[in-house]
């Protein structure tokens, strides 16, 4: 069979599979991500290996659109009444959670025996929570409700504070190793900071000039053209696509007042694309990492989600919303994909001699939670927003 048929029938094949897995997602307490993810597994590599390499492939471009597109829509989210409503909850929320869960981490690791600069490298990817799977399964399970806008909030703002902890720790631990330190600092600045200026640059004239061709409701050409530009220029200049794709969208949501219906019209095509990601992102999942987790890799495990819930239970009574919030918020966050496995190997390039525990640890946690962490997201959602 040539490439583009066996190209054709796959994303189809997929594509068909997306249906099936939806509707059985709303019969069973799994989640269309879990659906998606061992789907993935039963056909790829692991299982019966019946995804064409050549598709496999394509994973990275395939995880970037989808990650480009999930932090658009949730930098889109954050209009002005949204960031009145939960701004300051949801900067508590995600920093409580993301400095309990890095302080629990390093802690128990410390305990079980690992070095201090490994375990506080694990501490600073486990402040990292995968905002794919948590958009999808809320706008799977209801759609916009009070509790989801502030959990989409909180995820958009979680990934922002585990790349600025992590750019300070290994900072940190490059000094402390006798190493300078300012490559890993400037390297988290540049990234950071790189990724807000590409979001606010072709933000503000986003803002003015979508929503002409048709008055108030930005077209579908318009979100993709500004996604993949704004995608494409953060890359070249290796910067966060995904903080800068998030800023973006805040501006644009927060300066185009004329718009009336926003990006909505983005939400088709991303749907589509989210499909052929989690069936990839299981395929490409690795079950036998599961068996090299060790003591250390179940300490990581458990110690993060922990910090999680009672770092997102703090954040929410200090911020003082209500009791459903403070209970379920935590639970919501334990996802943990890219984001942690990209800071994984940035850290194993500058410390090599952790290269193999690190990697080891962080893809075996990923494939736990990419499969187990979002059904706790459809409980806390289901629970907090009181919708069964």
């Amino acid at each position: 069979m040539n490439s583009p048929a066996q190209f054709l029938l796959t994303v189809g094949g997929i594509l068909l599979i997306g249906l099936l897995t939806s509707a059985i997602g709303r019969r069973t307490p799994l989640p269309r991500v879990t659906l998606l993810l061992l789907f993935g597994v039963l056909i790829g590599s692991s299982g019966l290996n019946m995804i064409p390499p050549l598709f496999l492939g394509y994973f990275d471009l395939v995880t970037d659109l989808a990650l480009l597109m999930i932090g658009f829509l949730l930098g889109s989210k954050m209009s002005v009444t949204v960031l009145r409503a939960s701004g300051l909850a949801a900067i508590g929320i995600s920093l409580g959670a993301a400095i309990v869960a890095l302080s629990l981490v390093s802690v128990i690791l410390v305990a079980l025996g690992v070095p201090f600069q490994l375990a506080l490298l694990f501490g600073c990817l486990a402040a990292a929570t995968d905002p794919t799977a948590v958009y999808d399964v809320a706008d799977e399970v209801q759609g916009s409700t009070p509790f989801s806008d502030l959990l989409l909030n909180v995820v958009a703002l979680d990934d922002a504070w585990a790349l600025i902890f992590f750019s300070m720790g290994a900072a940190f631990i490059a000094s402390f190793n006798g190493a300078g330190y300012a490559a890993p600092l400037m390297s988290g600045l540049w990234e950071i900071g790189g990724g807000v200026a590409v979001g606010v640059v072709i933000g503000l004239p986003a803002a003015c000039l979508t929503g002409r061709v048709k008055q108030g409701e930005p077209i579908l050409t318009e979100a993709l053209g500004l996604v993949f530009v704004c995608g494409g220029l953060a890359l070249w200049l290796d910067v966060s696509f995904l903080i800068a794709a998030m800023v973006m969208g805040g501006v644009v949501a927060v300066l185009g007042r004329h718009h009336e219906y926003r990006f909505h019209e983005i939400e088709h095509v991303e749907a589509a694309v989210m499909v052929v990601f989690f069936v990839l992102a299981g395929a490409s999942l690795e079950i036998s990492a599961l068996g090299g987790l060790t003591v250390i890799g179940g300490g990581y495990i458990v110690s993060r989600a922990i910090g999680k819930i009672v770092g997102g239970w703090a954040g929410a009574k200090l911020s003082g919303v209500e009791t459903a919030v403070q209970r379920w918020v935590g639970v919501a966050l334990l996802p943990q994909a890219g984001v942690a496995i990209g800071m994984a190997l940035v850290a194993a390039s500058y410390f090599p001699e952790y290269r193999q525990t690190l990697l080891s640890i962080v893809i075996g946690s990923t494939v736990f939670f990419e499969i187990i962490g979002p059904v706790f997201t459809r409980l806390a959602i289901k629970q907090a927003g009181g919708r069964s």
